[in-house]
């Protein structure tokens, strides 16, 4: 263990700057990256006793490749005292202010496959002082992330850097080739995958045949419900006209239909669902158009033809929030002036604190469509939480990887600012 995680302990009490502060700061200026793991550390010493020296730096080579585990901000996490001072929680948060100032991970894995987010909620922190600091850290992190990768700006590097990368990419080639093959074969992670894969309906679920994915689940219908009232929530009771995009085990539509808008538009591009919609005699309902296809290729036929709507529902399967920032563009184009867009909010819901992280993010991207959030609360089902595991009443029995984690379901009310 290195004098840095001896510090994340907080052995001595009180916590004050001079004890762990100024140490703490100087043994990072000193080089120990904020990202030093206990793992490593270990291994360092372990290779010092072997005899294969310290080496250069205090992260010598021979470790330098281990897969991150328990950081410093997980040690800080797991070590808060229960009964922490107001002087004690401010030198907390500026320890931990000082590891993401140097470039600390907000979401990085432990070996207990926890971030230091996690570990937080584990030990009811979550929601104080410095869950909020990790929350806005990540926020942070990934709106810069998503700055750098659409960025044009090009980053002049010296040849020597530029070799040493291209023989790092030559040795990693084959393995990253073999993980990028896996993941776009993953139904849940490619939409063209998705769209070839053959689905099964069962009783409660919707689900990828012989992988076991959730696509839906019959759990969702409380929060189907909060969706439907939303959508008609400025509509007149006459003329409502609304949009859903993914129909999967139409939950929502069947809510929508009860109501009898006078125009129910449905976007839907899995095949096996389409089929499923004409056997339930959907295409022969009066006030329901079908758009099939990708929501991609249908939205923009409607933005043309100059159709508006007073609710919008998007609950699609297998894309991602980049998916979605293209949707706010045709939303704003399709939304009536005192229309409401609502989404199934499960953005990052296997982590609360990556759920926090992207509630926030939502609420930022959509001021740039000039849009704005209501979150209204739900208790989420009890049986979707990691407490039922194994037991009979877990709705995740037979089902590959649990999508829904958090015990509080956002709900999202959009509109116009």
């Amino acid at each position: 263990m290195s004098e840095l995680h001896e510090l994340c302990y907080f052995k001595t009490r009180p916590i004050t700057e001079d004890e762990y502060l100024v140490p703490f700061k100087s043994l990072l200026k000193a080089g120990i990256p904020s990202t030093y793991t206990l793992e490593e550390a270990e291994r360092y010493n372990a290779g010092k006793s072997s005899g294969l020296g310290p080496g250069p730096s205090p992260v010598p080579e021979q470790v330098q490749e281990v897969e991150s585990n328990t950081t410093p901000l997980h040690l800080i996490c797991e070590n808060i005292p229960v009964d922490y001072s107001k002087d004690e929680e401010k030198v907390i948060l500026q320890l931990i202010e000082e590891l993401f100032l140097r470039g600390a991970g907000w979401c990085l894995i432990n070996d207990k496959d926890e971030t230091p987010g996690c570990v937080l909620n584990r030990r009811n922190l979550a929601h104080t002082s410095f869950w909020n600091v990790i929350v806005d850290a990540g926020v942070r992190a990934e709106v810069l992330l998503r700055k750098i990768t659409d960025s044009s700006i090009e980053f002049i590097e010296d040849e020597q850097e530029q070799a040493q990368e291209q023989e790092q990419e030559q040795e990693q080639e084959e393995e990253v080739e073999v993980d990028n093959i896996e993941v776009e074969e993953d139904p849940s992670n490619t939409p063209s995958v998705y769209l070839k894969t053959k689905l099964a309906y069962k009783d409660d679920a919707l689900v990828t045949e012989g992988k076991g994915d959730g696509v839906m689940m019959q759990w969702e219908d409380q929060l189907m419900a909060a969706g439907c009232k939303s959508l008609f929530k400025n509509a007149s009771k006459d003329s409502a006209n609304v949009l859903n995009i993914g129909f999967g085990m139409g939950i929502i539509d069947t809510m929508i239909n009860k109501k009898n808008p006078s125009k129910h538009y449905i976007c839907e591009a899995h095949p096996d669902v389409l089929a499923k919609m004409k056997q339930d005699g959907w295409f022969e309902k009066p006030n329901v158009t079908i758009l099939a296809g990708r929501w991609q290729d249908t939205l923009p036929e409607l933005l043309s033809s100059g159709i508006f709507f007073d609710g919008i529902y998007f609950d699609t399967y297998s894309e991602h929030y980049e998916d979605m920032l293209e949707l706010f563009d045709l939303v704003v184009g399709l939304l009536k002036s005192n229309g409401v867009f609502s989404f199934f909010n499960g953005l990052g819901a296997d982590r609360l604190v990556v759920y926090e992280v992207y509630k926030k993010i939502v609420e930022l991207d959509l001021t740039n469509y000039g849009l704005k959030v209501n979150y209204t609360e739900i208790n989420a089902p009890k049986t979707t939480l990691h407490q039922t595991d194994g037991e009979k009443e877990s709705v995740w029995k037979d089902i590959k990887r649990p999508y829904w984690r958090c015990p509080i379901y956002y709900h999202p009310e959009v509109e116009f600012i």
